[in-house]
């Protein structure tokens, strides 16, 4: 008999968030959160996502075993606003039994019902800045610390128990040594001249934080036309430049202002953590800190995470700026792999900027829907 609890208390919380860890024991390739940081980010009281969001939290437990946990979201802000009657489910994962999926997907359907909602769909989080989809290629790939990693068995439980493919994300990687340098230098020189473009590099976060808010409100331009988009809040964007601009190699966020010094383009990097936290094991002490730390300093991998150019700026090659900005920071720090985040399928402009680079599609991964 399968039994479906809701999370009740801080005890039981911890418990779904280290559910993983058991799950994927010995497992190579996935990536386990910092235990602390995963539990900060479902405390109504630290995460400002819940001024526009409302989340349960289930376990599946069979023998008094936990078998299974999924968190039913619905953002507000989608709903009421964007009229977009979406129930969410994130943070899934199960062993391999469909009757505890239809059991944790059923508990997801009833809030859906309950609040008037026309379909679920996930596995995605609280808005386009958290981890989504369900991996469905490339599991002999190790994951990042913003993706999902899962087991080949999830997408078949979804699609046994009637869900339907409704979002495809492609994640691709090239080699440092494809970007070529003085392509990207000429190509940099011209663009600048031409539109009265300036490029900003930083040693220092302190010089990026006065920036950080119109990148936002650049990022929103950027993305809003995309079928994902949700806007984020003000103190979303506070709690983002705490938690993260702050870990983040300065030198690896690049900036282009126009003459009055307005921001027309941006991208954020960061060195890949995978293997410093597969090292730290969820927690940050002992010697997890020191690993992430050195991963900062030295890791031959990067990540990027965010890019956006102004709609007025687009196909007017300003990428070219920032790829030149990078190709000098990467080859200072002898950077070897290039990795992206996931990319809706659809995403052409996107896919148009790596082209150049010879990528290879390593991983795909997909969300789900179900008409209620």
């Amino acid at each position: 008999m399968i039994e479906i609890k809701e999370i009740n208390t801080k005890k039981e919380m911890k418990q779904f968030v280290k559910f993983p860890f058991s799950l994927y024991k010995d497992n190579k390739y996935w990536v386990p959160p910092i235990i602390k940081d995963e539990l900060a980010n479902f405390d109504k009281d630290k995460n400002p996502v819940f001024e526009h969001a409302n989340a349960r939290f289930f376990i599946a437990l069979k023998n008094d075993e936990i078998v299974g946990r999924i968190a039913a979201i619905i953002n507000t802000y989608e709903v009421e606003k964007q009229h977009i009657k979406k129930m969410r489910f994130g943070w899934f994962d199960v062993i391999d039994d469909v009757n505890v999926t239809k059991s944790l997907i059923e508990k997801v359907k009833e809030i859906g019902y309950q609040n008037n909602l026309e379909y679920i769909e996930g596995p995605v989080g609280f808005n386009n800045l958290d981890k989504t989809g369900v991996l469905i290629e490339g599991f002999d790939h190790i994951g990042t610390m913003i993706t999902w990693y899962n087991h080949p068995y999830y997408a078949k439980h979804l699609e046994q128990l009637g869900l339907k493919k409704e979002k495809e994300y492609l994640e691709n990687k090239f080699l440092f040594k494809n970007v070529d340098a003085v392509k990207y230098g000429k190509a940099s020189n011209l663009i600048q001249k031409r539109y009265g473009l300036r490029p900003l590099d930083f040693t220092s976060t302190k010089k990026i934080m006065p920036y950080v808010d119109e990148m936002f409100d650049l990022f929103g331009k950027t993305y809003s036309k995309l079928s994902t988009y949700v806007p984020i809040s003000d103190a979303q964007i506070k709690h983002f430049k705490e938690k993260y601009i702050s870990f983040i190699n300065p030198e690896y966020i690049k900036f282009v202002v126009d003459k009055n010094e307005k921001l027309v383009a941006f991208a954020i990097v960061m060195p890949s953590f995978s293997n410093a936290l597969q090292k730290a094991k969820g927690k940050l002490f002992p010697f997890g800190l020191f690993h992430l730390l050195n991963a900062r300093r030295n890791s031959k991998d990067v990540t990027f995470y965010l890019i956006g150019v102004d709609p007025e700026y687009q196909n007017k090659g300003v990428i070219a700026i920032i790829f030149k900005q990078y190709a000098d920071t990467f080859a200072k720090r002898n950077i070897e792999n290039c990795i992206r985040t996931p990319e809706l399928e659809d995403n052409t402009a996107i896919h148009q900027i790596w082209k150049g680079f010879n990528p290879s599609i390593h991983k795909r991964r997909r969300t789900y829907k179900l008409d209620l």
